[in-house]
């Protein structure tokens, strides 16, 4: 035995709104990695119901790690929110035809309106109740984004963040630390091996963690 499959849709099989989300999500432009779970304080499904203005003709994607930890009610703010902001107006005429549409002036809709890109979650990455993420944010790997925090910005690897603009509170590890950790990439060893070393995972001796085989 070397932990739950990652395949099982249900890890908790007494625990029905907590769910490996890799085997839920239904949309090509939603990517999850192995052992990633939401848990949903109703309804699992709510997940893909919080990845707001996520339309497909945009094509940008929510993609995340390997072994994420979210919590209920965490929302992704897509490229489909974004509105122009340099004319006179916001608002967005030339979606709605009717002779607006030659506001678009050639151009699609995607090239029209701003887009800041893929939305990145990396491994090992908590977030907790709430949180709000918005378009384009790339969050580094062993980062931890507190309840209810608004992520405007990139957040480096194993920062905590809180707050509304989020703000970094503090790091889990010094820099020298961060960067070995980053090098050792645990989240991509097999599960054999991640058995074997719980131990170490579960500890702070990154030392140990280097030499284990």
């Amino acid at each position: 035995m070397h932990g739950p499959d990652p395949a099982t849709l249900h890890p908790l099989p007494h625990h029905r709104k907590l769910v490996f989300l890799k085997n839920l999500v239904t949309r090509p432009t939603i990517l999850v990695g192995d052992y990633t779970y939401y848990d949903d304080l109703e309804d699992p499904a709510n997940f893909e119901r919080n990845v707001l203005y996520h339309f497909d003709f945009l094509g940008d994607r929510l993609i995340i790690g390997n072994f994420c930890a979210l919590a209920s009610g965490v929302k992704f703010i897509m490229n489909g929110g974004n509105h122009e902001t340099a004319p006179v107006t916001t608002y967005p005429f030339a979606i709605f035809g009717g002779g607006w549409e030659a506001a678009m002036q050639g151009q699609t809709v995607a090239e029209k309106y701003p887009s800041k890109g893929d939305t990145v979650v990396g491994h090992d990455v908590w977030i907790g109740h709430e949180a709000t993420i918005m378009p384009g944010v790339h969050i580094g790997n062993g980062a931890i984004v507190a309840t209810k925090a608004v992520v405007t910005r990139n957040v480096p690897a194993y920062a905590v963040v809180a707050g509304n603009p989020a703000q970094v509170v503090r790091s889990r590890f010094d820099a020298d630390t961060i960067v070995r950790l980053q090098q050792l990439a645990w989240w991509f060893w097999p599960a054999e091996k991640i058995t074997r070393h719980l131990t170490l995972l579960l500890a702070a001796d990154v030392d140990a963690l280097e030499q284990a085989e």
